[in-house]
């Protein structure tokens, strides 16, 4: 039987065995600095494409003054997408 979509573990799991439907169920119920680690991780490592199928661009910029020291290099990339998008009014 083949596995639906939302039951793969995505390509950038490698250091954790979630699905697609655990991330999102993960991301609805986790608060505080749980959500934000979950968060910061996807930043981290989902492809830029793919971290659109978790989160909003809304959330990335609400989130990211505190996820500052999670992000490690891909801090200043983040930081720049969402200052533009901001300077845009897209978010």
């Amino acid at each position: 039987m083949k596995k639906k979509k939302k039951d793969k573990v995505p390509y950038f799991c490698w250091d954790r065995k979630l699905t697609e439907h655990d991330i999102r169920d993960q991301l609805k119920t986790l608060e505080g600095t749980e959500r934000e680690r979950l968060i910061a991780w996807i930043l981290r490592e989902a492809a830029f494409k793919d971290v659109w199928r978790f989160l909003t661009p809304k959330e990335v910029f609400t989130y990211l003054p505190r996820l500052q020291d999670s992000l490690g290099r891909w801090k200043d990339f983040w930081n720049y997408i969402t200052r533009t998008w901001h300077e845009l009014g897209k978010i």
